[in-house]
């Protein structure tokens, strides 16, 4: 179609261009169609950040009745933090190839900066949160499930970049960014939970799912000292990762309940993320 249909003449948003089934790229070039695999893998990220929008927004449900706790409040601080960073993700996949010099570190090309900033916070909290010694259901509170969520569509995004990555369409670092933060993810859902005290549902019928104990008290401040004094030289959200990673995260579940028994036998400690990568 050359030209728009009367009533989406003055629209914003609706250029009808897309009409044919193609889209254009970021800094110009031919415009490629809709299912072709950097749009696939552009709009599979667009999940994940709409997915933990859900996430998002009923952490704000929570403060407007007046029952957001500190850990459950520096959770979202971080949940908005990744959001944004994943639409450096989709710039870069969405990038004109021929127009790649014209990226930018940490506004359309994921750089390892941002790397470290994940590994960085799944550190410090992973280091004070109990974790499950088996795989678990989702669905133990609405802030978990969503970030379940968020994490499965996250992983499906990975693979859709591998396939770019191999034919040379991804920057060094976007993959390592999504495959570090699904892991994150899983981590902060076990953080929701904990915050809530709700207790992890084991696969296995029967039993609970039995947590590992994170850092003994005094290794756990230090390790957390550290990852903080890092992530404050490395960039923006280590605040709020450390406030995930504080006393209440890592007493919400402490106690018999914690330790209890497991259902059936357990999964090795590196095993109990299902797609930890």
């Amino acid at each position: 179609m050359s030209e728009r249909r009367p009533a989406i003449r003055d629209s914003v948003v609706a250029t009808g261009r897309g009409d044919d089934g193609s889209t254009g790229l970021l800094f110009g070039g031919p415009r490629i169609p809709k299912d072709d695999p950097r749009t696939e893998a552009c709009g599979t990220i667009d999940e994940a950040v709409a997915a933990l929008g859900l996430a998002r927004a009923e952490l704000a449900m929570k403060r407007q009745y007046g029952v957001l706790t500190p850990t459950l409040a520096a959770i979202g601080e971080l949940i908005l933090r990744f959001q944004r960073e994943l639409f450096v993700v989709g710039a870069e996949l969405a990038a004109n190839p021929d127009a790649r010099d014209r990226l930018e570190d940490g506004v359309s090309r994921v750089t390892e900066h941002m790397v470290g900033g994940v590994e960085l916070a799944l550190a410090d909290i992973e280091s004070h949160t109990p974790l499950p010694t088996e795989f678990v259901v989702p669905g133990e509170s609405r802030v978990s499930a969503s970030l379940e969520l968020a994490r499965t569509i996250l992983r499906r995004a990975e693979r859709r970049v591998v396939a770019l990555h191999r034919e040379g369409m991804a920057g060094e670092w976007a993959l390592p960014y999504l495959n570090r933060l699904a892991d994150l993810l899983w981590v902060l859902a076990r953080a929701a939970e904990a915050a809530e005290s709700a207790q992890p549902t084991p696969v296995r019928s029967g039993g609970r799912a039995r947590r590992r104990r994170p850092a003994a008290p005094a290794e756990a401040a230090s390790s957390s000292t550290v990852a903080g004094s890092r992530a404050g030289n490395r960039g923006a959200g280590s605040g709020a990762a450390h406030r995930v990673a504080g006393p209440q995260a890592g007493s919400a579940v402490a106690g018999p309940e914690a330790g209890g028994s497991a259902a059936g036998s357990e999964a090795p400690p590196g095993e109990s993320v299902p797609d930890a990568g």
